[in-house]
């Protein structure tokens, strides 16, 4: 459940055009930026909870987490600026920087701390990832199989 409350935020937080507008109408970037921190700061302390982190170990995942959620969400900013309606688009970048996120984790967790994250999350998040990825390789050999 916790990882779907993470997915979900993270597409909350990439500014998408897939989602809807809220009652109140577009968030303002300072609205963004705080939802961002506040996201931020409840993941650190979920992984510190669960994983046992140590002090420095939250402070790389802090870090990690907040430049690479601004990349993505710049990346999706981008994306909408240029009127890009592909969805399979958005979430091959997502995937990218979630790639990138598991990979900055498994440099700083100790073997134990990884073995019972990639357990919780990141082997599900993992075989998603590469279930999305095969079916994109497929769909474009499929494209260049009939331009031939």
């Amino acid at each position: 459940m916790k990882y779907l409350w993470t997915i979900a935020a993270a597409f909350l937080l990439g500014g998408t055009a897939l989602l809807a507008q809220n009652n109140q109408g577009p968030q303002t970037p300072e609205q963004k930026e705080k939802q961002l921190l506040e996201f931020i700061d409840k993941e650190v302390k979920r992984l510190s909870d669960q994983l046992g982190l140590e002090y420095w170990q939250e402070f790389y995942v802090d870090s990690t987490l907040t430049h690479d959620y601004h990349a993505l969400q710049e990346e999706m900013d981008e994306m909408q600026k240029a009127k890009v309606g592909n969805t399979d688009l958005y979430q091959s970048i997502q995937d990218k920087w979630m790639q990138q996120i598991d990979d900055s984790y498994k440099r700083f967790f100790n073997e134990e701390q990884w073995k019972k994250y990639w357990k919780a999350t990141g082997q599900r998040n993992q075989k998603a990832r590469d279930k999305r990825k095969a079916k994109a390789e497929k769909a474009s050999a499929e494209l260049k199989n009939e331009g031939k």
